[in-house]
Parts: structure tokens; C-alpha cells; sequence
């Protein structure tokens, strides 16, 4: 057999085949054989139950809705924070210290207990303390 016999027997496959005998009849009917009929209490407690998922999914939106919502606040007040020197010489280094900074909490959000980038934004702290007090000494 070669490769263009292969390739008729796989077209010939292709087509549509309808069953002997109808099937639907048989599985509408084992379905609804083996379908339990509710009790009067589970008849009952089927509204209350229903409450208590849409309840719950609500709590669960509710929750993701505020979590993904807290880092936009923190942007917020890290952006408010931005401090501009009167210096022109230190503008440069100002806007490099911020820019640094939101990495870095950005990367801490990502992996809160990593102790080097911890390490590493408490010394972008105190370079923009001590830029902060060049500008003051500036003038």
C-alpha cells in the first residue's frame, strides 16, 4: 500500500455516518431513570442553598475586587510621595531614586519575602534621605 492509497482510505473517513437505529430514545430514557427524585426537604433547602453560592460568590468578588484594587491606592501614595529638588543638579538622580523605588516595591509585591530586594529598597531609602538633604544644604 502507498501513500496515495493512505490518503483515499483517510478521505473515506471523512464522511458522515448515520446509526442503524435511532439513539435518543435510549439515552432520554436511562436518564430519566437514573434520575433521583428530590425529597420534600431537599426541595426545601434548594432556594436557601442557591442564596448561600450567590452570597458567597459575591464575598469572593468582593474580595478579589479590593485586593486588586490596593495596589492602585499604593501607586497612588508612592506617586503623591515624589519629591522634586530645588536643585537642578540633583533633579536627575531625584527622578532615577523614584524610579528605582517603584521597581523595587513592585518587585517586593511580587516576592514579599525576599530580604535582598528589602535590603535593597531600604538603601534607595537613605540615598534619597541623603539626597534630600544635599538640596537643602544646596539651598
Amino acid at each position: 500500500m502507498n501513500e496515495l492509497d493512505y490518503l483515499r482510505q483517510m478521505r473515506s473517513l471523512n464522511r458522515p455516518v448515520t446509526p442503524h437505529r435511532d439513539l435518543w430514545a435510549d439515552i432520554a430514557s436511562r436518564i430519566d431513570a437514573s434520575a433521583p427524585a428530590a425529597t420534600p426537604r431537599q426541595r426545601r433547602l434548594r432556594p436557601w442553598l442557591m442564596a448561600a453560592a450567590v452570597a458567597g460568590v459575591a464575598v469572593l468578588g468582593g474580595g478579589i475586587g479590593l485586593r486588586l484594587a490596593a495596589p492602585a491606592v499604593n501607586d497612588r501614595v508612592a506617586a503623591a510621595e515624589k519629591w522634586k529638588p530645588t536643585d537642578p543638579r540633583l533633579a536627575g538622580a531625584a527622578i532615577q531614586l523614584d524610579a528605582t523605588r517603584m521597581e523595587l516595591t513592585q518587585a517586593i509585591r511580587e516576592n514579599p519575602d525576599s530580604a535582598a530586594l528589602q535590603r535593597l529598597l531600604l538603601r534607595t531609602e537613605r540615598q534619597r534621605d541623603r539626597l534630600r538633604n544635599f538640596d537643602r544644604q544646596a539651598g
